[in-house]
């Protein structure tokens, strides 16, 4: 490459090499016409002549199309309007080809009046990526799901969140929309096991990498996406492949020329909705009931005075009426991303680079006194390069580079943390800050206002008090040979490969101590106040720092592997491939000597195919992995499955009548094992070594006057177990693709999985046995099962429209089969035999309507309660609630069903598309502490929670005895009786959400190419724009939480640019 580059000669070469080869496939176009002619006026008599027309995938005709006799140098060239006549010998066979498209045979007297020529796809659209290798897709038997990079591009610098309802088999939310913190949940055919780890694995061009890694990709540069499910597409990766793989590949360069393309997108977010809070008036009224309703004869906290003084809108500082929302965040803010790459090469070496750019802000104020920005900044840069060189026409190197670099400067108190102090602050306690009284004129400070002691959360003064910033650079380089070995046998190679990854993370924060202020006097004839510090002594102006220290983590990655692939007698197609693994990972920042020390496994893995004449096919796989987490009784796991597949309409029987109909049918089965040693935390990494700490805190002895003198005791932090195993998954699929009319393509998969060798903490030792320690075992079982489907249809109707749908839908649930636990007296207390994500519950009858209720009423064990309080059902008849009538409520906090759908169509140059994304059969709990008004949140100070518009509108009082009002009694204080979990706050988690929406314009070639451009091309899209649903609080996608930073709404405007 360098070479090239400075060589100034060779560069005009390869300028001007386009327009030499244009020329000379001229000149042969011309030649061949002219012998072709010649040939075809001089056939004889016994020649039989054929006509017809050669047309695109839009029955346009297509000129300059050849007809090759197959076998001679005979041939035709098709006209202007497609016609073609040629004469042949009968019996020969016709060959019809077109640049750019795929070429047809036919025997000379089947030749249709109609020859349809139809493009040529990319090699990744013709096959599937799977571990370790690509296969042919018709030959593809396990569960695996592709995804076209296209649709993944939304206008978000976060991958993740386009996942959702995108492909049959992921199950997804978003719970935050905090840049930084707005990656998505995603688990592959749902929740499967109750052990530690859920989570898929992530592979980018065959590296191990985090949710974060695959948030920050550019869908611009994404080749292949593929999702793997069942055991003969994840049992190859052994140890690792329990939980599904996603698996990514990115582009690489093709020979041509340089090819560069560009997209900028602009975009404002703002939040998909808002929750509505009662107006300060109401909020005092509504404050003074919730404390006269528990207790008649309090005082109210805010007096008639102050409440007539504040509608009037008397002195703001002496009568606060605080939007918290309004003054802490914006409506809506602008972000923005850019992405270039460049690709090319000859056939000797290819490359593709790329760089992206992405400005994402939170939706916080800064506050203009300040010479510093306390709002979210998260400056996202990514590069990547891939090169491949062929050495020798059978030995290829690769080398691929990426780098990820974040750089992040938001507030001290996070996003979340800020979302949730503004809804839990009252609004009439104080203001965010005070103007300066006469004795304060010269204070350079900010005078913030507080209560009390100076003890409140004021939420305006956590958000801007300081600043905190990282930077986080992510950086991969990998090189691979490939050599072929035909000299030994045809269809042999071998591959090595190795890898390292550098992760590099270093925080920083500066923040200042705010000063407090109060009224201490008020002048009602003069309207002025008299200000009184609250924290003289704690309040600081200047920027301190702190310093959260520098962390590098490190990866290194090798394999080699022996490869085959070979077809015999053209039916007959064998393929191999053995594998060898051997994986290392340092942590940085490691904060204890198991987590120091370096994480080490090794694998060897391997896959048989066999494929007979397109119709039947068979493959076997192993992973044997090794693991440093196990004694070496149990240190190495063999994890196989086995599959088959027939192609039902390549049988003799499938005629072509059947065949217009359906193109396509296809029977597939899998079954398989797979191993998980992800189990139990981090820093339980070696179940077979004792971990004891001999100066331990557990048992002091003390002595000496005053108990001055104190020794250590040896306390045992865990104890030792050899039999400590792998996890095993059991997996099985059976799958089923259809194919209608050319145009729809239908996959259906049912699956089942069961897992056992659950870790976790033994239940059933009784505490008489003195174990100071807990104890760990593989007792756990888990069950699951469900089915996918996906349907696809594309048709180009005429050269002007065409129309695609899509969808998929998929439902997932497992269930406890067996865990250890404690002695349950009755069966709903066992976990055994419900779901995995089971939501658990009191029975919410109704509100208590007077004390003769409660006094009939079976005793509630959770503190105090009241008439429109809660009223639970007895559901074991003792005449007490408590812990033991509680039982499974509601179906699964995480989806078991999700669903997505949409549809895109073009008319000439205009392009429009949808997307919609759904969720059903979850259910959650509302926060009844976070959302009840006037309650004290556990922030590290005192607060008084606002009043949602909702829980004013239905609540039970005094004047509305309703027993069925959505929300109970005020209160002041933790009425934990009302704050279990139980129906009363269950609420249905399903959702349908316009996803995305877009609608662009490709400018004519003809302006593009005076612009010196291959394409131009402006949109305009969307992202989350509207959903329905039941609940209406807040995004039911947040789940319980939705006092958090919100899911934001992106309306997007962006230009696409080729050369």
């Amino acid at each position: 490459m360098t070479y090239f580059l400075k060589s100034q000669s060779m560069k005009k070469l390869l300028c001007n090499l386009p327009r030499f080869v244009l020329w000379i496939a001229f000149l042969l176009i011309i030649e061949s016409y002219v012998t072709l002619q010649a040939q075809t006026s001089s056939s004889n008599n016994s020649s039989k002549a054929i006509s017809g027309k050669i047309v695109d995938e839009t029955d346009l005709p297509i000129a300059g199309a050849t007809v090759q006799v197959k076998g001679s140098t005979k041939g035709a060239i098709s006209d202007i309007d497609g016609l073609f006549t040629i004469s042949s010998e009968p019996g020969s066979i016709l060959i019809f080809s077109f640049l750019g498209y795929q070429s047809i045979e036919y025997k000379i007297d089947k030749v249709p009046q109609t020859i349809k020529l139809l493009p040529k796809v990319d090699e990744l659209d013709e096959v599937t990526v799977v571990g370790f290798a690509k296969q042919k897709k018709e030959s593809v038997i396990g569960a695996i799901s592709t995804l076209k990079p296209e649709r993944l591009k939304i206008p978000t610098s976060n991958l993740t969140q386009a996942l959702g309802g995108n492909v049959a088999g992921v199950i997804s939310y978003q719970l935050s929309g905090e840049p930084g913190n707005d990656n998505v949940e995603f688990f592959i055919r749902g929740v499967t096991t109750f052990g530690y780890s859920k989570s898929p694995l992530i592979l980018i061009d065959n590296i191990e990498s985090s949710t974060t890694d695959l948030s920050r990709l550019s869908a611009d540069d994404i080749a292949a996406f593929s999702i793997m499910k069942d055991a003969t597409a994840t049992a190859i990766y052994g140890a690792r492949g329990a939980n599904g793989v996603i698996l990514i590949t990115t582009k690489q360069g093709k020979p041509g020329k340089v090819k560069i393309s560009a997209r900028v997108e602009g975009s404002l977010s703002a939040p998909t909705k808002r929750i509505d809070m009662v107006d300060p008036i109401s909020y005092m009224k509504y404050h003074n009931e919730a404390v006269l309703t528990r207790n008649p004869l309090a005082v109210r906290p805010h007096t008639d005075e102050k409440i007539a003084s504040t509608i009037a809108g008397k002195n703001p500082y002496v009568y606060p009426a605080v939007d918290w929302y309004n003054e802490l965040f914006n409506d809506n803010v602008f972000n923005s991303r850019a992405n270039i790459n460049m690709s090319g090469g000859s056939e000797t070496a290819r490359y593709y680079v790329s760089l992206g750019i992405s400005d994402d802000n939170g939706i916080m104020k800064v506050d203009k006194r300040n010479n510093y920005n306390s709002n979210i900044d998260l400056k996202k840069i990514y590069v990547r390069s891939n090169i491949d060189i062929d050495v020798t026409k059978t030995t290829t190197f690769s080398v691929k580079f990426s780098g990820n670099f974040d750089d992040y400067t938001g507030p001290i108190v996070s996003g979340n943390d800020l979302y949730r102090r503004a809804m839990a602050t009252s609004p009439v306690l104080f203001p965010k800050y005070y103007m300066p009284d006469e004795n304060h004129t010269s204070t350079s400070h900010i005078l913030f206002g507080n209560a009390g002691d100076g003890n409140y959360i004021n939420p305006y003064a956590e958000m801007i008090r300081g600043y905190k910033q990282y930077t986080n650079s992510v950086i991969s380089a990998q090189a691979e040979l490939n050599q072929k070995l035909d000299f030994i046998t045809p269809g042999l190679s071998i591959k090595v490969f190795a890898s390292t990854t550098r992760n590099s993370y270093s925080g920083q924060q500066r923040s200042t101590s705010p000063f407090y202020y109060s009224i201490s006097y008020y002048d009602k004839l003069t309207d002025t106040y008299t200000l009184r510090e609250l924290n003289p002594n704690g309040g600081r102006e200047d920027l301190d720092y702190t310093a959260e220290g520098n962390q590098v983590s490190s990866s290194y990655y090798y394999e080699a592997s022996l490869n085959y692939n070979r077809t015999f007698r053209e039916k007959h197609n064998i393929t191999g491939l053995l594998v060898g693994v051997l994986r290392e990972n340092k942590s940085g920042g490691a904060s204890s000597i198991q987590t120091s020390l370096p994480a080490r496994n090794i694998g060897l893995s391997g896959r048989f195919t066999y494929a007979y004449d397109g119709r039947y096919f068979a493959e076997a796989n192993f992973g044997y992995n090794g693991s440093e987490r196990f004694a070496k009784n149990e240190r190495f796991g063999l994890f196989p499955s086995i599959g088959a597949g027939w192609m039902i309409s390549e049988e003799k029987f499938w005629n072509q009548d059947l065949k217009n109909i359906i193109n396509k049918l296809k029977l597939k089965g899998t079954y398989g094992l797979v191993g998980n040693d992800n189990i139990g935390a981090w820093n339980d990494r070696f179940f077979y070594m004792s971990e004891v700490n001999l100066n331990g805190s557990g048992a002091n002895f003390s002595w000496g006057q005053d108990f001055e003198r104190n020794v250590g005791t040896i306390d045992m932090i865990r104890y030792r177990n050899d039999k400590i195993k792998w996890e095993i998954a059991q997996k099985m699929n059976l799958g089923l693709e259809v194919g209608l009319f050319n145009i729809f393509d239908i996959q259906f998969d049912y699956f089942t999985e069961y897992r056992k060798n659950i870790f976790g903490e033994r239940q059933t030792i009784p505490y008489e046995m003195g174990f100071s320690a807990p104890l760990y075992a593989n007792k756990g079982e888990a069950s699951s099962h469900g089915f996918e489907v996906q349907v696809d249809a594309n048709h180009a109707f005429n050269k002007n429209f065409w129309l695609g749908v899509r969808g998929n839908f998929t439902y997932a649930t497992g269930k406890y089969e067996h865990v250890e636990e404690p002695y349950r007296p009755y069966p709903w207390l066992s976990h055994i035999g419900k779901r995995i994500n089971q939501t658990y519950g009191l029975i919410a009858e109704r509100l208590f309507i007077d004390e003769e209720d409660i006094a009939n009423s079976p005793v509630q064990t959770y503190g105090e309660y009241m008439p429109g309080d809660i009223k639970y059902k007895d559901v074991n008849n003792d005449g007490i609630i408590n812990d033991e009538d509680i039982v499974p409520i509601g179906i699964s906090s995480s989806p078991e069903i999700v669903y997505g759908f949409g549809v895109s169509m073009g008319y000439k140059n205009f392009d429009i598309s949808c997307f919609f994304q759904g969720a059903a059969r979850s259910s959650f709990f509302i926060n009844s502490k976070a959302t009840n008004p006037f309650m004290q949140m556990d922030f590290g100070g005192n607060n008084l929670n606002g009043m949602m518009q909702a829980y004013a509108d239905d609540y039970w009082s005094e004047s509305n005895r309703n027993i069925y009002a959505t929300f109970p009694r005020l209160s002041t204080t933790d009425i934990a009786n009302n704050n279990r979990n139980s129906t009363w706050w269950l609420r249905d988690g399903s959702y349908l959400r316009l996803k995305s929406v877009e609608i662009g314009y490709t400018l004519p070639k003809r302006l593009t190419s005076h612009l010196g451009m291959s394409n131009l091309r402006i949109y305009a899209s969307g992202l989350n724009l509207f959903a329905w649903n039941r609940f209406k609080l807040w995004d039911v996608e947040q789940g319980n939480d939705g006092m958090q930073y919100p899911i934001q709404a992106v309306y997007n405007f962006g230009i696409n640019l080729s050369f």
